[in-house]
Protein backbone atom coordinates (compact mmCIF):
# COMPACT_ATOMS: atom_id res chain seq x y z
CA UNK A 1 0.00 0.00 0.00
CA UNK A 2 1.08 3.25 -1.15
CA UNK A 3 0.28 6.59 1.71
CA UNK A 4 -1.56 7.63 -1.92
CA UNK A 5 -3.85 5.00 -0.55
CA UNK A 6 -4.12 5.72 2.89
CA UNK A 7 -7.80 6.34 4.14
CA UNK A 8 -6.41 8.93 6.56
CA UNK A 9 -5.19 11.29 4.11
CA UNK A 10 -4.89 14.14 6.49
CA UNK A 11 -3.20 12.19 9.21
CA UNK A 12 0.25 13.27 9.64
CA UNK A 13 1.51 9.75 11.34
CA UNK A 14 -0.34 7.66 8.62
CA UNK A 15 1.30 10.02 5.93
CA UNK A 16 4.89 9.56 7.66
CA UNK A 17 4.38 5.84 8.12
CA UNK A 18 3.57 5.42 3.86
CA UNK A 19 7.24 6.37 3.92
CA UNK A 20 9.42 5.15 6.37
CA UNK A 21 6.84 2.35 8.11
CA UNK A 22 8.73 -0.92 7.64
CA UNK A 23 11.36 -1.79 10.26
CA UNK A 24 14.04 -2.21 7.55
CA UNK A 25 13.48 1.37 6.57
CA UNK A 26 13.88 2.96 9.98
CA UNK A 27 17.60 0.60 10.51
CA UNK A 28 18.62 2.09 7.32
CA UNK A 29 18.07 5.64 8.46
CA UNK A 30 19.75 4.53 11.53
CA UNK A 31 22.58 3.02 9.82
CA UNK A 32 23.45 6.27 7.52
CA UNK A 33 22.84 8.70 10.97
CA UNK A 34 25.83 6.88 12.52
CA UNK A 35 27.92 6.57 9.27
CA UNK A 36 27.39 3.83 7.57
CA UNK A 37 26.21 4.95 4.23
CA UNK A 38 27.78 2.36 1.46
CA UNK A 39 25.78 -0.46 0.38
CA UNK A 40 27.65 -2.97 0.95
CA UNK A 41 28.10 -2.09 4.47
CA UNK A 42 24.71 -1.50 4.93
CA UNK A 43 24.38 -5.20 3.61
CA UNK A 44 26.82 -6.27 6.50
CA UNK A 45 25.54 -4.55 9.38
CA UNK A 46 21.63 -4.95 9.06
CA UNK A 47 22.02 -8.59 7.26
CA UNK A 48 19.36 -7.70 4.34
CA UNK A 49 19.80 -9.35 0.71
CA UNK A 50 20.62 -7.31 -1.75
CA UNK A 51 17.86 -7.12 -3.73
CA UNK A 52 15.95 -5.93 -0.28
CA UNK A 53 18.00 -3.07 0.27
CA UNK A 54 18.23 -1.71 -3.06
CA UNK A 55 14.63 -1.72 -2.64
CA UNK A 56 14.28 0.03 0.29
CA UNK A 57 17.49 2.55 -0.65
CA UNK A 58 15.06 3.09 -3.94
CA UNK A 59 12.45 4.23 -1.79
CA UNK A 60 13.58 6.29 0.76
CA UNK A 61 15.44 8.31 -2.26
CA UNK A 62 12.66 8.47 -4.07
CA UNK A 63 10.72 10.15 -1.14
CA UNK A 64 13.53 12.32 -0.04
CA UNK A 65 14.89 10.67 3.00
CA UNK A 66 18.23 9.83 1.58
CA UNK A 67 20.12 11.60 -1.60
CA UNK A 68 22.57 9.47 -3.72
CA UNK A 69 26.13 10.85 -4.00
CA UNK A 70 28.64 9.27 -6.12
CA UNK A 71 31.93 8.18 -4.63
CA UNK A 72 33.17 6.02 -7.57
CA UNK A 73 31.75 6.53 -11.49
CA UNK A 74 33.03 3.25 -12.60
CA UNK A 75 32.13 1.19 -11.42
CA UNK A 76 29.00 3.46 -10.14
CA UNK A 77 28.99 3.84 -6.40
CA UNK A 78 27.12 5.63 -4.20
CA UNK A 79 27.23 7.21 -0.45
CA UNK A 80 23.23 7.00 0.57
CA UNK A 81 23.10 10.49 3.03
CA UNK A 82 20.38 11.73 5.15
CA UNK A 83 18.90 15.17 3.60
CA UNK A 84 17.58 17.77 5.38
CA UNK A 85 14.24 15.55 5.75
CA UNK A 86 16.40 12.57 6.58
CA UNK A 87 17.48 14.51 9.49
CA UNK A 88 14.22 15.45 10.37
CA UNK A 89 13.46 11.82 11.66
CA UNK A 90 16.13 11.38 14.22
CA UNK A 91 14.16 12.74 17.44
CA UNK A 92 11.99 9.41 16.23
CA UNK A 93 14.80 7.10 16.43
CA UNK A 94 15.79 8.54 19.47
CA UNK A 95 12.26 8.46 21.25
CA UNK A 96 12.72 5.23 20.01
CA UNK A 97 15.55 3.70 21.31
CA UNK A 98 14.62 5.04 24.63
CA UNK A 99 10.89 3.31 24.19
CA UNK A 100 12.60 -0.17 23.12
CA UNK A 101 15.38 0.37 26.07
CA UNK A 102 12.66 1.26 28.72
CA UNK A 103 10.16 -0.86 27.90
CA UNK A 104 11.03 -3.51 25.61
CA UNK A 105 14.63 -4.25 26.72
CA UNK A 106 13.75 -3.29 30.32
CA UNK A 107 11.26 -3.39 33.04
CA UNK A 108 9.89 -0.14 32.34
CA UNK A 109 11.87 1.56 35.16
CA UNK A 110 13.48 5.37 34.18
CA UNK A 111 16.76 5.29 35.00
CA UNK A 112 19.44 8.07 33.63
CA UNK A 113 22.08 5.74 34.27
CA UNK A 114 22.93 3.57 31.05
CA UNK A 115 22.32 -0.36 31.65
CA UNK A 116 24.40 -3.31 30.76
CA UNK A 117 22.96 -3.54 26.68
CA UNK A 118 23.08 0.13 26.48
CA UNK A 119 26.98 -0.33 27.62
CA UNK A 120 28.02 -2.95 25.67
CA UNK A 121 26.80 -0.77 22.80
CA UNK A 122 28.82 2.08 23.92
CA UNK A 123 31.91 0.09 23.55
CA UNK A 124 31.01 -0.71 19.99
CA UNK A 125 32.13 2.48 19.40
CA UNK A 126 35.93 2.00 20.66
CA UNK A 127 38.42 2.39 17.32
CA UNK A 128 35.20 3.78 15.01
CA UNK A 129 35.30 6.76 13.89
CA UNK A 130 31.26 8.24 13.86
CA UNK A 131 30.06 11.43 11.49
CA UNK A 132 31.14 14.36 12.38
CA UNK A 133 28.35 16.18 14.55
CA UNK A 134 27.88 20.05 14.42
CA UNK A 135 26.10 21.30 17.13
CA UNK A 136 25.24 24.91 18.50
CA UNK A 137 26.98 26.10 21.51
CA UNK A 138 25.83 28.00 24.85
CA UNK A 139 27.42 31.03 23.17
CA UNK A 140 25.54 30.67 19.69
CA UNK A 141 28.18 29.14 17.37
CA UNK A 142 28.50 26.45 15.79
CA UNK A 143 30.67 23.96 17.14
CA UNK A 144 32.33 20.78 15.68
CA UNK A 145 31.73 18.12 18.39
CA UNK A 146 35.31 16.34 17.25
CA UNK A 147 37.97 19.07 16.59
CA UNK A 148 40.89 18.38 13.90
CA UNK A 149 43.64 19.59 15.93
CA UNK A 150 43.59 18.58 19.30
CA UNK A 151 41.72 15.70 21.66
CA UNK A 152 38.20 16.26 22.86
CA UNK A 153 36.44 15.22 26.03
CA UNK A 154 32.47 15.47 25.11
CA UNK A 155 30.67 14.66 28.49
CA UNK A 156 26.82 14.56 27.68
CA UNK A 157 24.26 14.91 30.83
CA UNK A 158 21.07 15.19 31.45
CA UNK A 159 20.46 18.72 32.11
CA UNK A 160 21.51 21.36 34.30
CA UNK A 161 19.91 24.83 35.20
CA UNK A 162 21.00 28.10 37.03
CA UNK A 163 18.47 28.88 39.62
CA UNK A 164 15.54 31.73 39.65
CA UNK A 165 16.01 30.80 35.84
CA UNK A 166 14.96 27.80 34.61
CA UNK A 167 13.40 24.79 36.88
CA UNK A 168 14.05 21.04 36.93
CA UNK A 169 11.58 19.29 35.76
CA UNK A 170 8.69 17.62 38.33
CA UNK A 171 10.06 14.69 39.58
CA UNK A 172 13.29 15.01 38.08
CA UNK A 173 15.64 14.29 41.47
CA UNK A 174 13.43 11.05 42.04
CA UNK A 175 14.68 9.81 38.92
CA UNK A 176 18.08 7.39 39.45
CA UNK A 177 20.84 9.09 37.42
CA UNK A 178 20.35 12.76 37.09
CA UNK A 179 21.52 14.08 40.50
CA UNK A 180 25.45 15.36 39.51
CA UNK A 181 24.74 17.20 36.99
CA UNK A 182 25.63 20.83 38.35
CA UNK A 183 28.90 19.09 40.25
CA UNK A 184 30.47 17.09 37.02
CA UNK A 185 30.32 20.42 35.10
CA UNK A 186 31.72 22.38 38.07
CA UNK A 187 34.70 19.44 38.42
CA UNK A 188 35.18 19.88 34.78
CA UNK A 189 35.71 23.64 35.14
CA UNK A 190 37.58 22.81 37.72
CA UNK A 191 40.05 20.87 35.59
CA UNK A 192 39.56 22.71 32.41
CA UNK A 193 43.34 24.08 32.45
CA UNK A 194 44.72 20.21 33.44
CA UNK A 195 42.42 18.98 30.47
CA UNK A 196 44.37 21.78 27.78
CA UNK A 197 47.88 21.15 29.26
CA UNK A 198 47.23 17.75 28.40
CA UNK A 199 46.26 18.38 24.88
CA UNK A 200 42.51 18.23 25.04
CA UNK A 201 39.18 20.68 25.17
CA UNK A 202 35.66 20.25 27.44
CA UNK A 203 32.61 20.18 25.68
CA UNK A 204 29.39 19.36 27.47
CA UNK A 205 26.39 18.66 26.08
CA UNK A 206 22.91 18.17 26.78
CA UNK A 207 19.24 18.69 25.34
CA UNK A 208 18.04 21.51 26.64
CA UNK A 209 17.59 24.76 24.81
CA UNK A 210 20.51 26.93 24.33
CA UNK A 211 19.32 29.75 26.48
CA UNK A 212 18.97 27.22 29.49
CA UNK A 213 22.48 26.19 28.80
CA UNK A 214 23.81 30.20 28.39
CA UNK A 215 21.91 30.77 31.94
CA UNK A 216 23.83 28.06 33.46
CA UNK A 217 27.01 28.50 32.03
CA UNK A 218 27.01 31.96 33.21
CA UNK A 219 25.78 31.26 36.48
CA UNK A 220 28.69 28.92 37.06
CA UNK A 221 31.31 30.60 35.13
CA UNK A 222 32.19 27.69 32.59
CA UNK A 223 35.22 28.08 30.56
CA UNK A 224 34.47 25.29 28.33
CA UNK A 225 31.34 25.04 25.46
CA UNK A 226 27.78 23.75 26.46
CA UNK A 227 26.30 22.74 23.21
CA UNK A 228 22.58 21.52 22.29
CA UNK A 229 21.60 18.51 21.24
CA UNK A 230 18.02 19.19 21.13
CA UNK A 231 17.66 17.72 17.78
CA UNK A 232 18.96 14.20 18.56
CA UNK A 233 22.06 14.49 16.00
CA UNK A 234 25.05 13.49 18.54
CA UNK A 235 22.20 10.97 20.50
CA UNK A 236 22.19 9.16 16.72
CA UNK A 237 25.64 9.72 15.34
CA UNK A 238 26.94 7.99 18.77
CA UNK A 239 23.95 5.65 19.42
CA UNK A 240 24.08 7.40 22.51
CA UNK A 241 21.53 5.83 25.63
CA UNK A 242 18.32 8.36 26.60
CA UNK A 243 15.18 8.37 28.70
CA UNK A 244 12.23 10.71 28.85
CA UNK A 245 11.69 13.10 31.18
CA UNK A 246 9.86 16.76 31.32
CA UNK A 247 8.40 16.21 28.39
CA UNK A 248 11.61 15.71 26.01
CA UNK A 249 14.37 13.41 25.87
CA UNK A 250 17.79 13.49 27.53
CA UNK A 251 20.82 12.06 27.08
CA UNK A 252 22.22 9.62 29.85
CA UNK A 253 25.56 10.53 31.20
CA UNK A 254 28.16 8.86 28.93
CA UNK A 255 31.85 10.77 28.47
CA UNK A 256 34.08 9.86 25.57
CA UNK A 257 37.48 10.53 24.65
CA UNK A 258 37.63 11.42 21.08
CA UNK A 259 40.76 12.04 19.23
CA UNK A 260 41.88 14.77 16.58
CA UNK A 261 40.77 12.29 13.32
CA UNK A 262 37.47 12.20 15.49
CA UNK A 263 37.95 8.22 16.58
CA UNK A 264 36.75 7.32 19.81
CA UNK A 265 39.05 6.28 22.23
CA UNK A 266 37.85 5.93 25.85
CA UNK A 267 34.13 5.30 27.25
CA UNK A 268 32.93 6.47 30.32
CA UNK A 269 29.54 4.66 31.33
CA UNK A 270 27.81 3.65 33.30
CA UNK A 271 28.85 7.11 35.31
CA UNK A 272 27.90 6.59 39.27
CA UNK A 273 30.91 8.87 40.56
CA UNK A 274 30.62 12.54 38.23
CA UNK A 275 32.99 14.07 39.92
CA UNK A 276 35.06 10.96 40.56
CA UNK A 277 34.72 10.06 36.60
CA UNK A 278 36.07 13.48 35.57
CA UNK A 279 39.63 12.43 37.17
CA UNK A 280 39.40 9.28 35.49
CA UNK A 281 39.12 11.08 32.26
CA UNK A 282 42.25 13.07 32.77
CA UNK A 283 43.99 9.94 33.62
CA UNK A 284 43.31 8.30 31.00
CA UNK A 285 43.80 11.42 28.73
CA UNK A 286 46.74 11.49 30.08
CA UNK A 287 48.06 8.14 29.61
CA UNK A 288 47.12 8.69 25.86
CA UNK A 289 48.88 11.90 25.08
CA UNK A 290 51.36 11.58 27.56
CA UNK A 291 51.31 14.51 28.80
CA UNK A 292 51.43 15.81 32.43
CA UNK A 293 51.44 11.73 33.13
CA UNK A 294 53.04 10.41 36.27
CA UNK A 295 55.44 7.57 35.70
CA UNK A 296 53.87 4.63 38.53
CA UNK A 297 57.74 3.59 39.22
CA UNK A 298 59.03 7.51 40.32
CA UNK A 299 55.97 9.00 40.81
CA UNK A 300 58.06 11.90 38.41
CA UNK A 301 56.06 13.83 35.63
CA UNK A 302 56.62 11.56 32.07
CA UNK A 303 56.28 14.61 29.51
Amino acid sequence: MRRDDLADADCGIAQALGVIGDWQSLLIVRECAAGVTRFDGLVQELGLSRRALAERLGSLVADGVLAKHAYTDRPARYDYRLTGRGRGLLPVLVALQEWGTQHVMGDGTLTATAGADEVRRLEDLLGTTPPPVELTSHRDTRLRLAAKDTWTVAFFFPGAYAPKSHGYPPGWGDIPGTRGCTLECQTYAEHDSDFAVAGARVVGVSTQRIDQLAAFAEHVDLPYDLASDSDGIAASAYRLPVFRAGGADRLKRVSLLLDPAGAVRHVQAAITDPAGSVEDMLTVLRERTSVGATDPRTQKPTG
